[in-house]
């Protein structure tokens, strides 16, 4: 763990998360500045940087969850599609420095801004769509 690390607090439940899935390598959780309606982050528990980081064998296992978790939020916000984004090294746009993919809905029509550009969303909201993603996995 880094104790520097807000997903590594997240992990540890020192920092409030809206949880998705979780197993005992892999937490999935709703971004708190999403995209849109069911953007989740997918990580591994244990701290790792980049992809360049992650053993093989958890990686699979990452994107074995992902896929599962993508199929889910795709079905429950009816999303026309789904964005994968995994970033590694600041110049690629990754800004937290514990390796997590991105599981974004998309609809037509609609561009993805850029994440700066984002508002945080409400606990509640998080929440709310949080549950209705694990009932449907």
């Amino acid at each position: 763990m880094n104790t520097d690390c807000i997903f590594c607090k997240i992990v540890s439940n020192q920092a409030p998360s809206s949880v998705v899935y979780e197993d005992h390598e892999v937490l999935a959780f709703m971004d708190i500045r999403p995209v849109n309606v069911g953007h989740t982050l997918i990580i591994p528990k244990q701290h790792f940087v980049d992809v360049f980081d992650v053993p093989d064998e958890l990686l699979g296992k990452i994107y074995t969850s992902t896929k599962r978790i993508a199929k889910a939020v795709k079905k429950v916000v009816e999303a026309d599609g789904i964005s994968i984004v995994q970033q590694n090294g600041s110049a690629a746009g990754q800004d937290i420095f514990h390796f997590h993919v991105h599981v974004i809905p998309r609809f037509e029509g609609a561009k993805i801004p850029r994440f700066h550009e984002l508002s945080v969303a409400s606990r509640q909201s998080l929440d709310e769509i949080a549950a209705r993603i694990r009932s449907e996995m």
